[in-house]
């Protein structure tokens, strides 16, 4: 029976053995078999050294250098509205004229009397150099003279006061009164607005206040014109700074010959600062953004075959990125110029992880970029 058992037991684990290595012959045939997996495909730019001159960014809105809301001085009526709105103004013109027939009946009457006044201190000349009268009478024919003059000057005023006009050239706005229309003392009538240079107020913080100074240039954007750039002039610096925010306001001053830009508009600027920047700059997409650090994707020669296509592996490095400007970052401190850099599918990428790299559909690398609208 023993004799039996052992050898039944040796049959089955040669037929055990058998088996085990014809099935890792099969696996060791498939593993061989199968296609080698295939390398990560990147895009790729050069590292370039640069000079930035750093810029400090603000949020803007642009003000007239001159604009009002014209109102009235008087109460009275609308009679004649001079101009179309919109229509471009010199200093001068007529622009809303009030009902002033009341006044012009006053100042016939006033003007009389100043004739007449001025009738009696002459004669009263005439009789004091012939000792006729005394002089407290030439005194007080020559004071209701001077009197009856004022009076015809305030009756004049009021008369020029319903007579509105341009205090100043520029373009005015959509009336805000209509003909026949009673208006009370302080009613708006309509906007006036010079166009013709734009003031651009903008603030900084105070850190920035020692490298400001009169005549700078700053260069401003709007929504409105996203294709243009607009170039502007530091005009004043407020001597306060407000306690508040700790910001300083800034005026900068725009020429606007084509009245462009209005009044009220939201406006980007970057002042550019004197002072040159070394740094390294590469596309913004190669960056690697994490809570504890961003970093960049090196890519370097495998040491060896390593079977890639140029043979090349992704290493990541830790970076300290700057300022950025369109598509473009600044690094700081990481790169020394020279590498190349992996800019798509950094997402994808390891330490390590030979890559292969596919130029053919490059992301956007421009200090300015200018994307169509769709």
């Amino acid at each position: 029976m023993i004799k039996r058992f052992i050898i039944a037991l040796t049959g089955f684990v040669a037929v055990v053995a058998f088996l085990g290595g014809v099935k890792a012959s099969q696996i060791q045939e498939m593993a061989g078999n199968q296609p080698p997996v295939p390398l990560t495909a990147v895009t790729s730019a050069m590292a370039e050294p640069a000079e930035w001159n750093p810029t400090i960014n603000a949020i803007a809105s642009l003000a007239p250098v001159q604009g009002v809301t014209i109102s009235a001085e008087l109460e009275g009526t609308v009679v004649e509205i001079a101009v179309e709105n919109g229509a471009a103004v010199k200093a001068g013109d007529l622009l809303i004229r009030l009902d002033t027939m009341v006044e012009e009946a006053q100042l016939k009457a006033a003007q009389a009397r100043a004739d007449l006044a001025k009738l009696q201190a002459d004669r009263a000349a005439r009789l004091v150099a012939q000792q006729t009268i005394s002089d407290a009478e030439n005194d007080a024919a020559a004071a209701q003279y001077a009197q009856a003059l004022a009076d015809v000057a305030a009756i004049q005023a009021s008369i020029n006061k319903k007579t509105i006009r341009a205090p100043f050239d520029g373009r005015v706005g959509i009336r805000q009164a209509n003909l026949g229309q009673f208006v009370n003392r302080g009613t708006p009538l309509i906007p006036l607005q010079r166009l013709d240079t734009v003031f651009v107020n903008f603030y900084v913080p105070q850190r920035y206040l020692p490298k400001l100074a009169i005549a700078q240039s700053v260069a401003v954007t709007t929504d409105a014109f996203p294709d243009q750039t607009f170039s502007a002039t530091i005009s004043a610096i407020n001597p306060v700074v407000d306690q508040s925010t700790r910001n300083v306001w800034i005026q900068a001053t725009l020429p606007n010959p084509d009245e462009q830009l209005r009044a009220g508009m939201f406006a980007r600027v970057a002042v550019t600062l004197p002072e040159v920047q070394n740094v390294v700059v590469v596309p913004a997409t190669a960056i690697s953004y994490a809570s504890y650090g961003n970093s960049v994707y090196v890519l370097e020669a495998m040491d060896g075959d390593g079977g890639g296509d140029p043979g090349l592996v992704a290493n990541q490095r830790a970076v300290v990125i700057g300022p950025k400007r369109g598509d473009l970052v600044a690094i700081v401190e990481g790169l020394s110029g020279g590498e190349t850099v992996a800019t798509s599918g950094v997402f994808k990428l390891r330490n390590g992880l030979p890559v292969r790299i596919n130029n053919e559909v490059m992301p956007s690398q421009e200090i300015a970029p200018n994307p169509r609208n769709t």
